[in-house]
């Protein structure tokens, strides 16, 4: 559905985004994941063939972007961070509006209206000024412009950006049925998003992408989390001293409302050595067998796949030291 191969914008001595190379295919939502100013936007607008590459080449449902601009428009369906609308429009009007600007036919016009606001839920507020909407329903609105065609693919930039948290509920929830029948490609630096509607996740860092082997080896890394009695300094250092292990630390204990653990329990975090086939949880449990007669019990022990945030968080700061782009 999209092809991006070394695609790059300059603005004049500034890089926005350089050489990205990434595919969606039919039926994917993918997450287009970045801190503000990694070049997210940049990339959708020249997708959009909303502005121009410096360099590279892009396709659309087998249409290039820039040879083929109206072929692409046709494709896709585009909602930006910021929703133009016209307030003092009624929502039914601005549709048909823009139904009318997409060429949709005449004959389809009004049962197509009526499917994108029913997908959107709006159907209720089809004669209410835009003006007086709220800023969810206003969203409500955009996308039901975008969803207008009906498109192959869905580029949506920052879709719940501003809103609160309700509203940022219900518009996921909308995603969640959208997904069914489109291709969508979303840019969003709010991680839950992600986790809530994505089959995949492709991340911008300072203009330039991060290689998905990268990606992937971070969200497959495991570790092993423990609660142990004992006294912490020899229970780490007898950790640490494992074949299977790579690192043993303390986890500092988060703020709650629930009674403190008492002093003797350590809440450890476990990495394993890469590469071994040893399961770390079983030297573990035989260390602390053979440690029972000085007190030492196990109360815990379970893997943990790392979060999207963390998996974020650890792409960004390996790629922020490498010379690059900034954006």
């Amino acid at each position: 559905m999209i092809e991006a191969r070394n695609l790059t914008k300059r603005y004049g001595d500034f890089t926005a985004i350089q050489d990205l190379t990434f595919q969606v295919q039919p039926g994917e939502v993918v997450g287009f994941l970045g801190v503000n100013g990694a070049g997210k936007t940049t990339t959708l607008r020249i997708l959009s063939c909303y502005m121009p590459a410096s360099s590279g080449q892009a396709t659309v449902a087998g249409f290039d972007v820039f040879k083929d601009s109206l072929r692409v428009r046709e494709q896709i369906g585009y909602l930006p961070e910021s929703v133009p609308l016209y307030p003092e429009l009624r929502v039914q009007e601005y549709l048909a509006f823009r139904a009318r600007l997409k060429a949709v036919p005449r004959a389809k016009r009004q049962s197509e209206l009526a499917r994108v606001m029913d997908a959107c839920k709006i159907a209720d507020r089809a004669r209410q000024t835009i003006g007086t909407l709220s800023r969810g329903y206003r969203q409500r609105v955009g996308l039901a412009d975008a969803l207008l065609g009906p498109p192959k693919l869905l580029i949506l930039d920052e879709p719940t950006s501003g809103l609160d948290p309700l509203q940022r509920m219900e518009v996921r929830a909308l995603m969640q049925e959208l997904k069914r029948e489109h291709t969508v490609f979303l840019s969003t630096h709010i991680l839950g998003e992600v986790e809530s509607t994505c089959t995949r996740v492709i991340i911008l860092h300072r203009g330039k992408l991060v290689p998905e082997a990268e990606v992937a080896r971070l969200r497959g890394a495991c570790q092993y989390e423990a609660r142990v009695a004992g006294p912490m300094g020899r229970v780490l250092e007898a950790l640490r001293r494992l074949n299977a292990v790579a690192s043993a630390e303390p986890i500092p204990p988060e703020a709650s409302t629930e009674p403190p653990e008492p002093a003797e329990h350590t809440h450890i975090r476990i990495v394993p050595k890469a590469g071994l086939d040893k399961d770390p949880r079983d030297e573990l449990v035989a260390l602390m067998a053979g440690k029972a007669g000085e007190g030492w019990r196990l109360l815990e022990l379970r893997r943990r796949i790392p979060t999207l945030e963390e998996v974020f968080a650890q792409a960004t700061a390996e790629e922020g030291g490498k010379e690059g782009a900034q954006a």
